[in-house]
């Protein structure tokens, strides 16, 4: 896949109407918008396409509306949000249809400088069914197209990819920034290069796997996903989450690692309970075992001390790091401690260190070492695909340099 596309730095955009597709899919609570993370992230692009004279049709989806019109899912409430960071108005249509005659009418009317959102995409089921129809009535409102919402590439929807077929298509600078980083990492890496996996089931990570051990120096394998690798190993694992289907896999992954070369760790002492937690941030009483030692009536909730140490060590010796997925249950404080460890030791990195999405993300936000990490990537299910090394739709539309 080709990470080299052109963003709106390389085209002439002024007087031009340009529809850019946002990621606005904010938490909403009784009405309330409780992280506006994502408007401010779109910012930057937004600002620079009114500075250099351009007018915005901004769209977005918001939940999932599932193709109906529910007006508690409407956009109005992040136009307004939108409009007090950027200290203009930002217009919207009183019609809940994305693309309504008044719809029309405002882009047509809009200004270089001026800039409106569209309703909830999907509140027209032609958005995800990439109906052509709908994307044309999209295309037609602007001159160009520029994505920036990363965590919608991986989906080839009407506005994330084929509103290209009838628009010049490029990417807005969040993109640009994923193709940087992570495209980079992937396709030239900085080395030793290590990745580090964690998160429930190892069915999740297959094709990761698989990819990885054809790119990186050193592969981690931590959280739930771990187990099914220590059963492959002939360990008994006790209740911890097991794969049973999947412990050929993992025997054919270690051998794939052995043959090319790449160390691949997994964890050598596990912090085990009787049960899960419930609810899931309970206390809950815990001891650490041996990785080849857990007790048939305990389950492996969390990467051991030991392991921590050596997981984190092989990050602080590396020249690049991506990790995705939590080494253990990380919502409940005791068995948060893998998870910390290995954003801890992320943060301290000299490295170029890239976390995707989801749940990694989350743990380095909460923890607060975000601004020590070279970049977080904004898509769960995109940074998985783009580990994958799957075409992303989203992107493949999108013009080369």
């Amino acid at each position: 896949m080709n990470y080299n596309k052109k963003s709106v730095r390389d085209v002439d955009i002024k007087g031009k109407k340009i529809l850019c597709r946002c990621d606005f899919n904010v938490p909403i609570k009784e009405g309330t918008i409780t992280s506006d993370v994502r408007i401010k992230a779109a910012l930057p692009v937004i600002q620079y396409m009114l500075d250099q004279g351009a007018a915005v049709i901004a769209c977005s989806h918001l939940g999932k509306p599932k193709g109906e019109v529910k007006p508690a899912l409407s956009m109005k409430i992040v136009a307004k949000r939108l409009g007090e960071l950027l200290g203009k108005e930002v217009k919207i249509a009183e019609a809940l249809e994305p693309v309504s005659d008044e719809a029309a009418k405002i882009a047509a009317d809009l200004k270089p400088g001026e800039i409106m959102l569209l309703e909830n995409l999907r509140f027209d089921a032609g958005e995800e069914k990439n109906n052509p129809e709908f994307a044309k009535k999209l295309a037609d409102m602007a001159d160009l197209y520029v994505s920036d919402a990363f965590g919608t590439v991986h989906r080839a929807h009407a506005s994330t990819a084929g509103v290209a077929e009838y628009l010049p298509a490029v990417c807005g600078f969040l993109i640009e920034k994923e193709l940087g980083v992570m495209g980079k990492a992937l396709a030239d890496p900085a080395r030793p290069f290590v990745a580090i996996l964690g998160g429930a089931k190892v069915s999740d990570k297959l094709n990761v796997i698989n990819n990885l051990l054809e790119k990186v120096d050193t592969l981690i394998i931590g959280g739930g996903m771990a187990y099914t690798f220590l059963a492959a190993k002939g360990y008994s694992v006790g209740g911890s989450l097991l794969d049973e289907s999947k412990i050929d896999y993992c025997k054919d992954m270690m051998k794939k690692a052995e043959e090319k070369g790449v160390k691949l760790l997994l964890p050598v002492d596990t912090t085990v309970a009787a049960g899960f937690p419930d609810p899931i941030d309970a206390e809950i009483e815990v001891a650490v075992v041996k990785a080849n030692e857990i007790p048939a009536d305990k389950e492996g909730l969390d990467i051991g001390n030991e392991t921590a140490e050596l997981f984190a060590e092989a990050a602080k010796t590396a020249k690049t790091v991506v990790w995705n997925g939590p080494m253990g249950v990380f919502e409940n404080p005791t068995l948060a401690k893998g998870t910390i460890a290995v954003a801890k030791a992320l943060a301290e990195s000299d490295a170029i260190t890239i976390v995707g999405g989801g749940d990694s993300a989350a743990a380095c936000e909460q923890l607060g070492f975000a601004d020590r990490i070279t970049h977080i990537s904004t898509g769960g299910g995109a940074s998985l695909e783009f580990l994958e090394g799957k075409e992303l739709p989203g992107i493949a539309c999108l013009q080369d340099k």
